[in-house]
């Protein structure tokens, strides 16, 4: 598909994406009023107050600025709101910036036509929540300027605003993926044929392992609780920028784990299902996603690679939910077992395109030794007679 005909359902869904946090952040003052807390619960209402507040222009309760000094003029305090207002406004134009470019070359390199609708709408929705979580973290040194204290251990409360937000992102972000999926069907008729990328099953297979041993790497080797503590701990004399190791565990951590210690058997291996499911599905992924693509580019499976990690994540956290919920029918207990929906989105970044590109080189590899090796194979004519 073509930029001309890619362009509109891109910039669609980063509307929609944009409008729909927007909406939810203008609905968090609600969950406030008597009337929410007597209809969902104090706990719940609190909860779902607590995942809304950052897409909300209302500052948190716990930060409400004055609009007065006992006196003077309370400049000071306008400032800082202003400073808060300045953030949302970053952060919402930082949704639709981030989530543009990415659709662009998703709908452009995966368009969502001849059997790759699914595959279009899961990367789409994967791609929203990282355009989500790169807007949080690009708006967060005005968010933390806006408290009083930016100087203060700064890279642990960078890390801390980075985690926030990220549950009504991934919601949100499924509806505008669905939209911008549309929008990109309409667009695609007339286009001619969209072909796909004609790569060998073996270097396929080839470029989806080494992929997934990349993710791996943060998954088994980097998340188990010595290592991730050995990371965490680190807090090098840097100034403003000491204590970079919650900043690293966000940005290096796909996720925590542990021996059985004294848990049974059992109940460990079952937890860590959740691990081996998000390896399946990146390297199920990986393994598709060249055949699915029209070219398959450094930046299309760089891009691609990033989705897979998400979508292996929110696979993950589901199952765990499933796990941890069993026999649960209580409101305040879904809410407060879906609070960890949406973690790791910044690792997955991290080692998504790191797996992406080593992907793309190992499959240019792979097609190029089949090339030669086909090239050079004599062919076997008939046999002359003597």
């Amino acid at each position: 598909m073509t930029y001309r005909r890619a362009v509109l359902p891109a910039v669609a869904g980063g509307l929609l994406l944009t409008a729909l946090l927007w909406w939810v952040g203008a609905s968090a003052h609600a969950l406030r009023l008597p009337g929410a807390a007597g209809m969902l619960g104090g706990q719940a209402a609190a909860e779902l107050e607590h995942w809304l507040i950052p897409w909300s222009y209302d500052p948190p309760a716990s930060a409400q600025f004055r609009t007065e000094v006992p006196g003077g003029t309370g400049a000071a305090d306008t400032d800082y709101l202003a400073l808060y207002t300045t953030a949302l406004q970053i952060r919402f134009g930082a949704v639709f910036a981030f989530f543009v470019p990415g659709a662009l070359l998703l709908v452009r390199r995966l368009p969502p036509v001849q059997g790759r609708m699914p595959a279009a709408l899961l990367a789409l929705w994967a791609w929203g929540v990282v355009a989500g979580t790169l807007a949080v973290t690009v708006s967060a040194p005005w968010l933390i300027a806006s408290a009083g204290h930016g100087s203060y251990r700064f890279l642990p409360q960078l890390a801390s605003v980075i985690s926030s937000g990220r549950q009504v992102l991934v919601a949100a972000a499924l509806v505008a993926a669905a939209l911008t999926v549309f929008i990109a069907r309409l667009a695609a008729k007339g286009a001619g044929r969209l072909s796909r990328e004609d790569v060998p099953a073996r270097a396929a297979r080839r470029a989806a392992t080494v992929a997934t041993a990349v993710i791996a790497l943060s998954l088994v080797v980097l998340s188990y609780q010595p290592v991730a503590a050995a990371l965490q701990q680190v807090s090098p004399d840097l100034g403003p920028f000491a204590e970079p190791g919650d900043l690293l565990r966000q940005w290096l951590l796909l996720g925590a784990w542990a021996g059985p210690g004294g848990a049974p058997l059992g109940a460990w291996l079952l937890y860590r299902a959740g691990d081996v499911l998000l390896l399946v599905v990146v390297w199920w992924v990986l393994r598709r996603l060249p055949g699915l693509l029209t070219r398959a580019t450094v930046p299309a499976m760089a891009v691609g690679a990033v989705c897979a990690t998400v979508l292996g994540l929110l696979a993950s956290q589901l199952l765990r939910v499933v796990v941890d919920g069993a026999g649960s029918s209580l409101r305040w207990d879904l809410l407060h077992l879906s609070a960890s929906i949406g973690d790791g989105v910044p690792a997955a970044l991290t080692w998504g395109l790191v797996a992406g590109a080593a992907a793309a080189w190992t499959l240019r590899a792979a097609v190029g030794r089949a090339e030669i090796t086909d090239a050079t194979t004599p062919v076997q004519g008939p046999a002359r007679r003597g």
